[in-house]
């Protein structure tokens, strides 16, 4: 099905969410994802549906929809929240001079009408048509109570001039400033969340750049025109010079460049490329010139694939996230109810008189804040993904985030994962054939797997040519088999292939021809730089560690001896892997890394799947954490990030729960008025936006 994708600005708090949420799933759209806190919105729509009607349903809502056509658009002023709040600051201000100046004509009741009411027309236009439409979708949000406590302020004043029954009915300015004072808090909310998005708002402007087309002129001579890199295609060229970016993924066909890939892999070093090296749009080019054949575009270039990646797992809600939602859903009704007892209990049994209980009851209603329980959970999960992205860690879900506080043990792969994978052929065995012979029908297998020490062994024996074998196969964990032209069947892989014809398992290739050995290979493989260190932190955050191969017991044991890992695992097919995983599983949550094919199944059956970024594209879409550097040393990192960004939520969630229980109660016993109600609520989203963003600076170590 197709995925709709756009923006709905104007959405302030969870409840907002909520109801666009549901209008969406009653106007029989699926997947729906809704996100105040990045105005982003997705959902797949039915065969036949009118989605221009839907989109059309959502701007009557009262809220602005952007497709990503639109989204360079800027919002006109009128209709920011800046406009907005500068605009009832110079009404407001004049009605609050009279608390301070002694002037007659302040307090004059048809002066402050005339004050207040632009005010009043303004804060119904925004929250008024916001509320009654949530109420329509059944999830009242805040803005009912902001709307609420406003009217009956303005209401009881506008009845107390109309029968002119004096100054006790006046409070003209309280309604003016908790329209005001609301519209403050919305846009440092609003300012403050932003910075907590800051992560993806920088990959999706590295998507935008000009691009240097080549193409031939009629004399065969190359042409340099500058165009939008979104119009490229795949099999153009381009040309990138220094300080430029590279405007779409490809491959170089000439010259060499120094490029920094920082914003994808966050590697602080420039790398060098050269012709046949792949490079990344959007990555800058420091030094030197390259010309690049176009190999995707649009939503096809890694770039893309990033940013999606991110979007989903901003939208993906972790389950104490879910609870905060539940509780928001009925928290207005709720806090009705409190306003409603507040107002009759200080009337009826507190003897006050009706503007005193009212005004307590309009105090209980502008001080409660839905937009705290909902804020945090999505602003602590966008700082740490953020976070995480900026550290070449991709993290696919607020969910893993969550996960990652209860792993207690992680399960490595050898080869390509602890090792390097750049695997280098050392000595070598043939029987019954020729050394070239022996070489060309191992590379004639290699060639069509994708397996790290395959690629090695193809890469290093290519000159030996190709047997032309037929038939070929591979088989995920044992190894690849083919025919040659005279019937025979030839068997390359692990030593399970040959353990029927003879003990020695040292060795890392097996051939076979007609189920007989007829030659081994050895190679050279090394640890990767930081596997020593990463096992040892792991240990020291009492993590178990453990190695799950399909390598022999002689090669997983020296590794695992110089490592330090716990427990060993060798010569395990992916069906064992599986079962083996399985049980470790039932012991404790436990983390997988690797990065072949025959990984995948296990890495997407561990609490959390962790891929190193140059693994096959089945092992990174099978896993829930892509270590975009390549490098292990992301992994503590990953492991840090889950732990404080659950921290961060615990944090977020007994602010935004502790506000509420505290104040409120306060409110409805009288010590709050209401303009210094809505000036608390006002701030308090803005100490969860703050808190989160601490995130992106702690020492998570």
């Amino acid at each position: 099905m197709e995925t709709i994708h756009c923006k709905v600005v104007g959405m302030h708090c969870t409840n907002c969410a909520l109801s666009v949420s549901k209008y969406l799933e009653n106007k029989g759209m699926a997947a729906v994802n809704v996100s105040f806190a990045t105005d982003e919105v997705s959902f797949q729509p039915p065969a036949g549906a009118d989605v221009k009607a839907v989109l059309k349903g959502i701007a009557g809502m009262g809220y602005t929809v952007q497709l990503p056509e639109d989204e360079a658009k800027p919002v006109p002023f009128t209709r920011t929240l800046a406009f907005k709040v500068i605009f009832c600051a110079i009404f407001t201000a004049p009605l609050l001079l009279h608390m301070w100046l002694p002037w007659p004509a302040l307090q004059h009741p048809i002066l402050q009408l005339v004050l207040s009411t632009p005010v009043f027309l303004m804060g119904l236009w925004y929250f008024g048509r916001s509320g009654v439409r949530s109420l329509r979708n059944g999830v009242a949000n805040m803005d009912v109570l902001v709307a609420l406590g406003a009217t009956a302020a303005y209401g009881y004043s506008l009845y107390g001039t109309i029968n002119n029954l004096g100054h006790d009915y006046l409070f003209y300015e309280t309604a003016a400033s908790i329209i005001l004072l609301v519209f403050v808090g919305n846009l440092l909310e609003e300012r403050t969340v932003k910075q907590t998005t800051s992560a993806i708002t920088a990959l999706v402007k590295l998507q935008k750049t000009t691009a240097r087309l080549i193409t031939l002129a009629e004399d065969g001579n190359e042409e340099i025109q500058e165009v939008d890199n979104k119009s490229l295609k795949v099999g153009q060229q381009v040309l990138v010079n220094t300080g430029d970016k590279i405007p779409m993924d490809g491959t170089i066909y000439w010259g060499q460049a120094t490029i920094d890939e920082s914003m994808i892999t966050g590697e602080s070093e420039p790398v060098q490329r050269r012709e046949k090296d792949k490079v990344i749009g959007g990555t800058i080019l420091e030094s030197g010139a390259i010309k690049v054949f176009i190999t995707a575009t649009g939503e096809n270039t890694v770039l893309s694939y990033i940013i999606e990646l991110v979007r989903q797992a901003q939208a993906n809600k972790p389950p104490m996230q879910k609870l905060a939602d539940r509780i928001s859903a009925i928290f207005v009704p709720l806090v009705l109810g409190i306003a409603l007892v507040t107002l009759c209990g200080w009337f009826f049994i507190g003897h006050t008189g009706l503007e005193t209980a009212m005004m307590r009851a309009i105090a209980v209603l502008v001080i409660a804040c839905p937009c705290a329980m909902g804020l945090a959970t999505p602003a602590a999960v966008m700082v740490g993904l953020g976070r995480a992205a900026r550290n070449g860690i991709l993290i696919k879900g607020a969910h893993t985030l969550e996960a990652f506080k209860d792993i207690r043990q992680v399960v490595f792969d050898k080869t390509g994962t602890l090792t390097t994978g750049k695997l280098q052929v050392g000595s070598y065995h043939a029987t019954g054939m020729s050394d070239e012979d022996f070489r060309a029908t191992v590379y004639s297998l290699e060639k069509f797997s994708s397996h790290p020490i395959a690629r090695s062994i193809a890469a290093a024996w290519k000159p030996a040519g190709d047997k032309g074998l037929q038939q070929l196969r591979e088989h995920k964990g044992i190894g690849m088999s083919a025919k040659d032209k005279e019937g025979n069947v030839w068997q390359l892989g692990s030593y399970s292939l040959a353990a029927a014809q003879t003990q020695d398992d040292t060795h890392n290739i097996y051939l076979l021809k007609n189920n007989t050995l007829v030659g081994w290979v050895d190679l050279v493989d090394e640890l990767r730089p930081n596997a020593k260190e990463v096992v040892e932190t792991l240990h020291q955050r009492g993590i178990r560690t453990v190695l799950l191969s399909g390598d022999t017991a002689y090669k997983c044991n020296a590794i695992a001896q110089q490592l330090g890992i716990d427990e060993v695992y060798a010569g395990q097919l992916p069906e064992q892997k599986l079962q083996r995983l399985d049980a470790l599983l039932q012991a404790a949550p436990t983390a997988m890394v690797g990065d072949g094919i025959n990984d995948a199944p296990a890495l997407a059956k561990a609490t959390i799947g962790i891929s190193l970024s140059d693994a096959t594209q089945v092992a990174m879409q099978s896993a829930n954490v892509v270590l975009l550097k390549n490098d292990l040393a992301g992994l503590p990192l990953a492991l840090g990030l889950g732990k404080h960004t659950y921290l961060t939520i615990k944090q977020n969630l007994f602010w935004a729960f502790a506000y509420n229980v505290v104040a409120i109660p306060i409110a409805a016993l009288g010590f709050l008025n209401p303009i210094l109600a809505a000036g608390v609520m006002a701030v308090s989203d803005v100490v969860l936006a703050i808190n989160s963003i601490r995130l992106r600076y702690k020492n998570i170590g």
